[in-house]
């Protein structure tokens, strides 16, 4: 199992992935905006996404679990 954590406090723009998706390593799967930037978060680890701990809009701290792949 691999958790993907907000890097930085920011807003999450955009969640490129779904529940049930097949991600390949260094896949993007949202974007954060931190610091009046876009910032592409990207899978660590090939595998299945889990779980989407988070949506659109929402605020995250650093370190929040974002992304759950299997």
């Amino acid at each position: 199992m691999t958790e993907i954590k907000a890097p930085m406090p920011g807003v999450i723009c955009d969640v490129k992935v779904k529940p049930g998706d097949t991600v390949i390593a260094d896949q993007e799967v949202l974007t954060l905006e931190a610091m009046k930037m876009e910032m592409p978060i990207a899978s660590t680890a090939a595998g299945t996404v889990a779980e989407i701990k988070c949506g659109k809009g929402d605020a995250v701290q650093g370190g929040d679990l974002l992304v759950v792949i299997k």
